[in-house]
């Protein structure tokens, strides 16, 4: 990376703090540039790049690298970050950007890590909409346990209360999913419990039903930790259907 798109990098994490920026950098030719791009995360506290900047930057030319900033925090790759670089398998710059005691504002350190097939666990994980959330936690169990890449879709924070996005029911048939007629009845490993927690519409949350003998289910409840817990009582009432994989219907 020229010395041109560092400091346009510094001058765009200056400019956004105390918000995290986030961009691109591109090859133009033989020439290599920054393109700022729009944070539409709902909080400062993360990034999420506007689908729209980045077809617009690949117009422009080759995609090299994922950029974003981090606020008052060092430059290193959180879970998400890890996983995010390896989905979209370009290396990621993180920059370091932070107010001193006068009130000045200054981008330090760039940190730069690289797609490396890294796997981030199943448990314990931070919630981040759209990358560590429930649905991310099934596609990483179906790879992990089963060697199953399942699709991603897109899916803004607050998708549930909007009437409108239905994201499990208009989308498990496209992931491969079929419906459980028996639903609970008939739980198998590897089954997709839809439950519906604190939404007006539609089932907004799902998990994996791991162990048969202790009713065990993982999920990635909003603003939590990614968890193993007994499936019963309060997740027993929430359920609305169960899910399937069609290859392990017996």
């Amino acid at each position: 990376m020229n010395r041109g798109t560092e400091r346009a990098i510094r001058a765009h994490a200056v400019r956004d703090y105390p918000r995290e920026c986030c961009g691109l950098v591109i090859k133009v030719g033989r020439m290599t540039k920054y393109i700022p791009c729009t944070n539409i995360a709902s909080n400062d506290a993360d990034f999420r790049l506007a689908k729209e900047d980045y077809v617009a930057a690949a117009d422009m030319g080759e995609i090299l690298a994922v950029v974003h900033s981090h606020p008052d925090r060092p430059p290193l790759p959180s879970p998400a970050d890890l996983d995010a670089c390896e989905e979209g398998g370009v290396p990621w710059h993180i920059v370091h950007v932070s107010k001193d005691d006068a009130g000045l504002v200054a981008a330090g350190e760039i940190h730069t890590f690289a797609p490396s097939g890294y796997e981030a666990p199943l448990l314990g994980l931070p919630f981040v909409h759209g990358v560590h959330d429930c649905y991310a936690l099934i596609r990483r169990w179906y790879k992990q346990e089963r060697g199953i890449v399942l699709p991603d879709f897109e899916r803004r924070d607050g998708w549930w209360d909007d009437g409108v996005q239905n994201l499990y029911l208009d989308n498990y048939a496209k992931a491969g999913f079929e419906v459980v007629p028996d639903g609970v009845a008939d739980l198998q490993v590897g089954d997709v419990i839809l439950m519906q927690i604190r939404s007006k519409h539609h089932p907004n949350h799902a998990g994996v039903y791991i162990d048969g003998g202790w009713q065990w289910m993982i999920h990635h409840e909003y603003g939590q930790l990614s968890c193993k817990v007994v499936y019963g009582g309060h997740w027993l009432q929430v359920t609305r259907a169960v899910l399937r994989y069609r290859s392990e219907k017996t």
